[in-house]
Order: C-alpha cells, then sequence, then structure tokens
C-alpha cells in the first residue's frame, strides 16, 4: 500500500516535469534560448541610471536634463510597438529581432561621439525603438507559436531574460566605465552586439512555418493548457479585436499597469527616503523588488500552464493592487518588505500573463499586432511619473497619488473579471488579411 501510494505521488510530481522537457525539447529549446538572450538585450536600456554620474560630470548637463531624455523613449517606444506588431506578423519575428539587435549595435557604436544633449536625446529615441524590436512583442509571438503547452514556463524563462541581463551587464559595464570611460563602455556595449548577441540569435531563431511545433499528448495535469491552440481561422485580427469589450478592458487595464509602474520606479527610492530610511537602505530595496523579477516570470509561468489564463492575469493583477494599498501604509518592516515583495512579483509577472491572455481572447494569429497595439498604452502610462512629481510638488507628499494608483489598480483589476474568449461571441464575420 506504501509502496503504490509512493509511486502514485511521484508519478504526480514527476508528470510536470516530463510533460515540460517534452514541449520544450530540440528546436523549441534552441528558439526558447534565442529569445532569452534577445530579451538580454533589454539590459542595455538599464545602463544609463548607472552611468549617469560620469556623463553629468563630462557633459555638465543638469539631471533634468538628463533624465528627460526617458520621455521622448518612451514615446518613441509606444509609437514603434504597433509598427513592430504588424512586421512581426508581416515578415515574421526572426527579421524583426535580428534588424532591432543590429540596430542597438549600431546605436551604441555611436554613443561616444556625442558632443550634446540633442544627440544624446536623438540616440536614446533610436534606442527605444530598437528595444522595442527584441521587447515582448516580437519575443513573445515567436516563443507562443512554438511552445503551446508550457508556453507560460517558456515566456517567464524568456522574458527573465531582461532581468538577467541587468544583473549581470550593468556591473560589468561599470566596471570597464570605470577602468576607462563611459564612452569605453558604449563602445564595448555596441561591438558586443554584433560580436554575441546577433550571431547567437541569428543561429538559434526560426520562426515556425505552418502551424508551428507541434505540441506532445496532453496528460491528465496539464490537459487544459495542453489544448491551447497555435492558430485557427476563427482568430480575431486587430481590426476585429478593436470591436470587443476585452481589447479595451487591457488596453484600460495596460495603462493602469504603467502608470502605477513607470511612478513607482521614478519615485519609490525617494519615497523610501522620505519616510526617513537611508538612502543606502531604499536603494536596497529597490533593487531587491527588480530582482524579484526573475523568480515572479518564471514562477507564474509555470503556474499558468496548469490554470486558465483569466486566473493568472487576476492573480498578477490581485498582488499588484494590494501593493499599492500597502504603500497607503506606515511603512513598518514588515509592511515594506511585504511592499517590495508584492510589487516586485507583480510588475515583473505581468510580461508573462499579458501574452497569454491576448491569444486567450484573441487567437494566437494576429497576437502580435493586437499586443503591439495594446502596447501603445506605454505613452499614456508615461504620464504616471509626471503625475506623481506633481502631486508631491504641490501637496509636499506623495499620499494623493498613491491614492489615485490604488483605486485605478482595482478598478483594473475588476474590469479584468469581464474577460472573455471573444472568438466564441462575437457575432461578425472575420477576414483573414494582415490588419
Amino acid at each position: 500500500m506504501i509502496l503504490v501510494t509512493t509511486t502514485k505521488t511521484l508519478h504526480r510530481l514527476l508528470t510536470p516535469l516530463r510533460g515540460i522537457a517534452d514541449d520544450l525539447r530540440g528546436r523549441a529549446a534552441l528558439v526558447v534560448l534565442g529569445c532569452l538572450l534577445a530579451q538580454m538585450g533589454l539590459a542595455y536600456g538599464y545602463v544609463f541610471p548607472a552611468l549617469a554620474p560620469d556623463i553629468l560630470d563630462e557633459m555638465g548637463w543638469t539631471r533634468s536634463e538628463f533624465s528627460f531624455a526617458r520621455l521622448p523613449q518612451l514615446t518613441a517606444m509606444a509609437a514603434a510597438s504597433p509598427f513592430v506588431g504588424f512586421l512581426t506578423l508581416r515578415y515574421g519575428a526572426r527579421q524583426i529581432i535580428l534588424w532591432a539587435v543590429a540596430l542597438l549595435g549600431v546605436i551604441f557604436l555611436a554613443f561616444p561621439l556625442v558632443d550634446s544633449l540633442y544627440q544624446y536625446y536623438a540616440l536614446m529615441v533610436a534606442t527605444g525603438v530598437a528595444l522595442t524590436g527584441v521587447g515582448d512583442v516580437s519575443v513573445g509571438y515567436m516563443v507562443s507559436r512554438w511552445v503551446a503547452r508550457s508556453r507560460g514556463l517558456a515566456l517567464g524563462i524568456v522574458y527573465a531574460g531582461s532581468n538577467i541581463g541587468g544583473v549581470l551587464l550593468v556591473p560589468l559595464v561599470i566596471v570597464v566605465a570605470e577602468r576607462t570611460d563611459w564612452r569605453t563602455a558604449l563602445f564595448a556595449m555596441g561591438a558586443g552586439a554584433f560580436a554575441l548577441l546577433l550571431p547567437a540569435a541569428g543561429l538559434l531563431l526560426r520562426d515556425a512555418q505552418g502551424e508551428g511545433h507541434p505540441s506532445p499528448a496532453p496528460d491528465d495535469i496539464t490537459r487544459r493548457n495542453s489544448m491551447r491552440r497555435l492558430e485557427g481561422d476563427d482568430d480575431l485580427n486587430l481590426r476585429a479585436a478593436l470591436r470587443t469589450r476585452s481589447f479595451w478592458i487591457l488596453f484600460f487595464s495596460l495603462f493602469t499597469f504603467f502608470f502605477y509602474f513607470l511612478a513607482l520606479l521614478e519615485h519609490m527610492v525617494l519615497h523610501f527616503t522620505d519616510q526617513g530610511l537611508a538612502r543606502a537602505e531604499a536603494v536596497r530595496l529597490y533593487a531587491t523588488a527588480i530582482g524579484l523579477g526573475i523568480w515572479s516570470k518564471v514562477g507564474l509561468g509555470f503556474l499558468a500552464d496548469r490554470i486558465h489564463e483569466k486566473k493568472s492575469i487576476l492573480i498578477d493583477y490581485g498582488i499588484l493592487a494590494l501593493s499599492s494599498l500597502l504603500l497607503l501604509a506606515d511603512l513598518e518592516s514588515w509592511l515594506l518588505w511585504a511592499f517590495v515583495a508584492s510589487f516586485g512579483f507583480a510588475y515583473a509577472a505581468r510580461d508573462v500573463v499579458y501574452p497569454l491572455i491576448v491569444s486567450d481572447c484573441f487567437g494566437l494569429r494576429y497576437m502580435a499586432p493586437i499586443y503591439g497595439a495594446l502596447m501603445s498604452t506605454l505613452l499614456l502610462g508615461a504620464t504616471g511619473p509626471l503625475f506623481a512629481a506633481a502631486v508631491h510638488d504641490y501637496s509636499g507628499s506623495y499620499a494623493i497619488a498613491f491614492r489615485c494608483f490604488a483605486l485605478l489598480n482595482f478598478v483594473a483589476l475588476l474590469a479584468l473579471f469581464f474577460l472573455c474568449d471573444e472568438r466564441k461571441v462575437r457575432d461578425f464575420p472575420v477576414s483573414i488579411d494582415t490588419e
């Protein structure tokens, strides 16, 4: 009896692992690895705050002038996202990613030539376009077409690349800058894009043909998500998706996410120091929240393969809303760490659940242009840091801004309950085109 019970327990524990091994094998495994490396290219955007003291000392710019580059860069990323989605659908994700990596290399080779603030702004805008090309839309589309049953885990692994890249790249760049200067450090990054990232991506990445990579037969534990379709003739294109309730719910919830996330990214350390924490402790908490992203992406990705996509996004946004509530409390020791843990988990896991819910609501075939259109909310969300700063300047506190963030997060959470598979409820024909 004990032997039978032990055998059943081991079977239940090993079945998910066996399913993962079956799904992430052969060419699919290489594609996931290639997408992971491509996502590490997003870390190229993380180095500028770390190099800020060196750049400001040499160029004589103010902090406001230096920081203003974020706004046109985010604007460029928001504007480029729909085009990246359309181009990914038309030419394939591989071509978009390779061109984006090459553009990233050219831009960073040009950074050492900067001798004016406007040149810096122009290159930062170009960097935003390149980062969009290796971002969530193109990479998420490629992974989703290759992997079905373990799609959540595969996306989690791939999207953790940006966090891994930040952990590995930023300290290395600082070492190079300390031994030489910031111009040499950025030039080395440009050379690295051509010497390492571009060859690796070119070797590993492949666009799935036809129906993509066939998944193994379903097992008892992952039966629901093993039935994920790669593509279908009833998938909704962007024009059809724009007429649905679910698209605008996702649009609003993504706006509220960026509005909150970007504001916290900019003002978290300042808020902690306002509350009496030492700057070193505030920075440590900030770094901890960012570092949690590696584990949250993989963890929620693994869970998302075992529950419905709608439950996945509700869990993520529920934790996100909780984090905004914790900001309203007095930051005692355990509440402070509860905020760091909840925010660090939820902000990063959003990367994983969004491609899943987009394909669940509208189908996979047109996921790239639909997700690209949704990412245009980045432009609206970029006003979050400005809103928080204006509130603080007017009232001397972030309290009003944090209350607004909490309200918006809970409204978004409630709205997400009304998501549905729009392919089942639409009452109009969908033309199969590339819109």
